[in-house]
């Protein structure tokens, strides 16, 4: 097995110490490289080519966040966030994660903290997001021409064939916190059940969800298991280790613990095949911006079940890997820019 290859930038020698000593313990994770600057971290970058970089918040010269925002314009990376600033809920976490960070961690004490042992996990489900990062500089420079011409297995469907959905799905990853927040400030409030998954470690989805109920139109909530599905709602899918599903005769949010799926838990994947399976034709998904394919599969599932599928175009994708891998399998009907996307969903 190939070990996850990491990058460890901190400006502290005794933390990166404690890292790298922590990390020795796994056998599949490989420190090869160390930095305690931006600029040693941009040389490090390009030299190493890393499967997943950790990131300290507290940085001379350039602080984390600006660095952050760096990498995932120029070279888009699994980062995990290792800082004093970055624990559960705060504002900075919540900044990271919405720039594009792939988890947040605060940063641990001593060798034997427990946080040690969940950065380990953290690293390896890092870099397995990673897979879906294939060409994205190539990719920005095809033309939305090109893209067009693009096959659509399953075909087009005429707008006034299209009946209105009984659910929304949306699946997000990397730079979703953002794209989901001027999404849904345009939702309305009478929209049908909006069931999301949006990547996101435990303890983040609550105060996320919090923070896109003081801005939507729509009420805005973290799932529950058993809640009813009803128009003028959005349900965010807790993060940690259940996945959301739309199950029963009348219809309710279900959290289900289970193995992760395409590499996540909660999945996209398992929300949109659920949804195919209990609305077919009446339903419509959508995949915006994220690293990896989870969603592709369940996305497809619900075009053959003569549902609407509608992926984020590549322009205005932070990460055009979700939504490449769904158009690349044929199972999205359209693509729009974000700020479309709310209009193409309701025909406003």
């Amino acid at each position: 097995m190939t070990p996850v290859r990491v990058l460890v930038i901190d400006d502290s020698p005794t933390m990166r110490m404690l890292i790298r000593t922590a990390l020795r313990e796994e056998e599949d994770i490989e420190v090869v490289g160390e930095a305690g600057t931006a600029s040693e971290a941009r040389a490090a970058i390009k030299a190493l080519d890393p499967d997943v970089v950790t990131l300290d918040v507290e940085m001379p010269g350039m602080p984390g966040i600006e660095f952050l925002e760096k990498i995932m314009r120029l070279r888009p990376m699994p980062v995990v966030m290792v800082s004093n600033q970055t624990g559960p809920g705060t504002a900075t976490a919540i900044e990271a994660l919405s720039i594009g960070a792939f988890d947040c961690l605060a940063k641990p004490r001593r060798t034997q903290d427990e946080a040690f042992a969940r950065l380990g996990q953290t690293l390896r489900a890092a870099a397995a997001s990673r897979q879906g990062l294939l060409g994205i500089s190539a990719r920005r420079a095809r033309t939305a021409e090109q893209r067009q011409d693009a096959p659509r297995p399953l075909g087009q469907r005429a707008a006034s064939a299209r009946v209105e959905p009984e659910v929304i799905a949306i699946g997000a990853s990397t730079g979703g916190i953002e794209a989901l927040t001027a999404l849904f400030s345009e939702w309305p409030d009478n929209a049908p059940p909006t069931l999301v998954v949006q990547h996101l470690p435990a303890g983040f989805t609550r105060g996320f969800s919090q923070r896109l109920e003081r801005l939507s139109p729509a009420r805005v909530v973290e799932a529950e298991d058993g809640m009813p599905l009803e128009r003028g709602s959005i349900y965010i899918a807790p993060g940690g280790k259940r996945h959301l599903m739309a199950t029963g005769a009348v219809p309710v949010c279900s959290l289900v613990e289970a193995a992760p799926v395409s590499g996540h838990c909660p999945s996209v994947d398992v929300l949109f095949h659920s949804v195919a399976r209990r609305f077919g034709k009446r339903s419509l998904a959508v995949i915006l911006t994220g690293m990896g394919s989870d969603g592709a599969q369940g996305a497809l599932e619900i075009r053959k079940t003569g549902g609407r599928t509608i992926g984020q175009n590549e322009e205005s994708s932070l990460v055009y890997g979700m939504p490449r891998a769904a158009f690349a399998l044929g199972a999205i009907e359209e693509e729009h820019p974000l700020e479309t996307i709310p209009r193409a969903v309701f025909g406003a």
